[in-house]
């Protein structure tokens, strides 16, 4: 269903991206941004399922500044090498460049949701707070979103926390709730990486009933 492509960011600068689209014109568009493991099979899977669903979709392979391709799996080295690329060697502030790009592309298409898992999700959240052009995000098990609450979002928000998630204990959830009364903000008994199924952090129930939910927000915000 899907293809590789490339976008130009503003600073004339290249990353990859996979996209895919619907059989029918387009309802709107959706911009997917990757866990700290690149646009691996599973990021590729949430693309042509949001083009299942009547999408244009896009992820943006946010790494490409720091390096090319990055498609990791999810054992030890794997996690340590995501981490060290997501923290160390990508500038958020050009990784907000790139989707920024990436937002704008696929906008021709609709108006423009955002999505993110885990490292995506905190800059899902970010992009909310700074991308031009969204009318929608979804943030999944975000980490580090307690500490970024200074500025507000630019469009309407819905975050999805697991109950079990050690990285993001339940007190950062409470001060995100606190501090975003107008987001709709659920929790799962699941753990850090529920959506994925090819985690053994997968929760089907927890992840359908998200994908319902992030649904019903994109239909509401996004979709013509």
């Amino acid at each position: 269903m899907g293809r590789k492509r490339q976008v130009r960011a503003v600073d004339g600068h290249t990353i990859g991206a996979y996209e895919a689209l619907p059989s029918d014109e387009p309802r709107g568009s959706v911009v997917v941004i990757q866990e700290i493991f690149g646009v691996n099979q599973h990021i590729r899977d949430v693309v042509d399922g949001f083009a299942s669903d009547g999408y244009a979709a896009i992820a943006p392979q946010v790494f490409d500044r720091a390096k090319r391709d990055v498609e990791l799996g999810y054992g030890p080295d794997d996690m340590t090498e995501g981490l060290r690329l997501a923290f160390n060697d990508t500038s958020r502030d050009n990784a907000l460049i790139d989707l920024q790009a990436a937002t704008e592309e696929i906008g021709k298409y609709g108006k423009v949701g955002i999505v993110g898992f885990c490292y995506g999700g905190l800059l899902s959240w970010l992009s909310a707070c700074s991308v031009r052009g969204l009318s929608a995000a979804v943030v999944y098990y975000g980490g580090g979103i307690a500490g970024e609450l200074e500025k507000p979002s630019m469009c309407p928000v819905m975050m999805h926390f697991g109950e079990l998630d050690s990285m993001i204990p339940p007190d950062q959830v409470e001060a995100i709730n606190k501090a975003l009364p107008n987001a709709e903000i659920y929790t799962y008994e699941a753990d850090h990486g529920f959506n994925c199924d090819h985690r053994d952090s997968y929760n089907a129930e927890a992840s359908a009933l998200a994908q319902q939910r992030t649904l019903a927000f994109l239909e509401n915000f996004v979709a013509s």
